[in-house]
């Protein structure tokens, strides 16, 4: 058996390429911010924010791949998403669990509302005689 020959980078695309990049320029940035960090983190909670950063990074390098042209600016702008990362991804896992919440109350039934007294209405079933 001959070895495979070897992988031609030209021959990889440049959105693969690229969004590579991002994801490690993500996870970088996310790194160099645990390592500055002092509060103690688990190794499930560093590889989520790892991760977390990676994958935001490599979403927001394909979304500004056209509206930035210089390559330093790009690759800034990719290390600050990757930064700010969990921050954001906090934010939109409550946004959504409120969110959610909300609907369904909604479909469940809003509690009674209490009558100028304080007490709560009861339910009106079958009166007993």
């Amino acid at each position: 058996m001959s070895p495979s020959p070897p992988i031609d980078p030209e021959s990889i695309p440049k959105e693969l390429k690229d969004g590579v990049v991002a994801s490690i320029l993500g996870g970088l940035a996310m790194t160099a911010r645990l390592l500055l960090s002092t509060e103690p983190v688990t190794f499930g909670w560093v590889v989520r924010r790892v991760l977390a950063a990676a994958i935001t990074a490599a979403l927001v390098g394909y979304g500004i791949q056209d509206h930035i042209s210089s390559p330093g600016l790009r690759m800034g702008v990719v290390g600050a998403a990757g930064y700010a990362a969990p921050e954001c991804l906090d934010y939109l896992m409550r946004y959504i669990k409120a969110r959610g919440e909300k609907e369904v109350s909604a479909v469940v039934g809003k509690p009674s509302k209490p009558h100028g007294k304080g007490k709560t209405s009861k339910p009106q079933g079958k009166r007993k005689r």
